[in-house]
């Protein structure tokens, strides 16, 4: 393995265990029933954000939103839960630092020694997930392994399945489409968006995310001979059918989508490969957007 990304999607399943075992030593936190809760990020913690939302509540746990960090309105919760792998985002470190007094806050942290350690009112450490690669994999999925657990999955079956989704042969033609469009529905359309990133990330790739209900609704007229249309979970009936039609490659699994996530993580760094790009440092991205001024 020549980059770090690599590793880091190998390294996975391994994370989920960890992130599974500190679920149920911080159990009572995470779940806190009758809160209304809004989870913020940015980037592919934003997505990150929107699939923990629609888990939360459909777990019955209370009313759940998710929001990109400079996006959050000005609404009462009982608690705001960010997620950050650096901790220096500057739309993130406002955000906490306006709600202190207010709101109470927590934050899903990779890095310990940054600054929303000192503005968030509780911590959970996820710097055994941190990575060096820009491209972020395993601190979003091990996030998700954590409240996953939380919430009563078994995580350690999902890392079983991992095991597999990390070494077994990639299907042929997936690395040389030159454009996707990824598909979820409920909790998955967060992974969805995320996927799409990391193929927009990694190799500059044209690739696009939507609700596969709205799917239909125009994107359809993209689709066609040399490009994939990427489902994470059950599609919509007929769709398949309708996809073919135009002569695209429909693409879905009967894995958990969390361990069909990672087949897609694969998937863009072998496209990023293909094409001679480094998918350890994109093209004009940093590890963090620190915006200049920021206090």
């Amino acid at each position: 393995m020549g980059f770090f990304v690599e590793a880091e999607i190998t390294s996975q399943p391994e994370c989920w265990r960890r992130a599974a075992a500190l679920a149920r030593e911080l159990a009572p936190s995470l779940q806190r029933r009758g809160e209304r809760i809004a989870f913020v990020g940015c980037g592919t913690s934003w997505f990150m954000a929107q699939v923990l939302a629609s888990w939360r509540e459909s777990a019955g746990y209370g009313e759940s939103d998710a929001f990109a960090a400079s996006e959050m309105p000005d609404r009462r919760y009982d608690r705001v839960i960010a997620l950050t792998r650096s901790g220096t985002t500057t739309e993130v470190v406002d955000l906490l630092r306006s709600l202190r007094g207010r709101t109470p806050t927590a934050v899903v942290l990779g890095d310990l020694d940054t600054p929303v350690a000192e503005v968030a009112d509780e911590v959970v450490d996820l710097s055994f997930a941190d990575e060096r690669s820009v491209v972020q994999t395993r601190f979003a999925t091990s996030t998700l392994a954590l409240f996953r657990g939380a919430y009563g999955a078994d995580v350690a079956a999902l890392a079983d399945a991992g095991e597999q989704a990390v070494v077994e042969p990639l299907a042929a033609g997936l690395a040389e489409a030159e454009q996707v469009s990824f598909l979820g529905r409920g909790w998955t359309i967060g992974l969805a968006h995320e996927a799409a990133l990391k193929f927009r990330e990694t190799s500059s790739s044209w690739a696009e995310s939507y609700p596969a209900m709205d799917y239909r609704h125009g994107p359809l007229a993209i689709a066609g001979p040399g490009r994939l249309v990427w489902m994470f979970g059950e599609p919509p009936s007929g769709l398949v059918d309708e996809v073919r039609a135009t002569g695209a490659t429909f693409v879905s699994s009967d894995q958990d989508p969390l361990v069909h996530l990672v087949v897609a993580q694969r998937v863009a760094v072998a496209r990023a490969i293909a094409l001679g790009v480094d998918p350890d440092a994109p093209r004009h991205l940093t590890r963090s957007v620190v915006l200049a001024g920021s206090a």
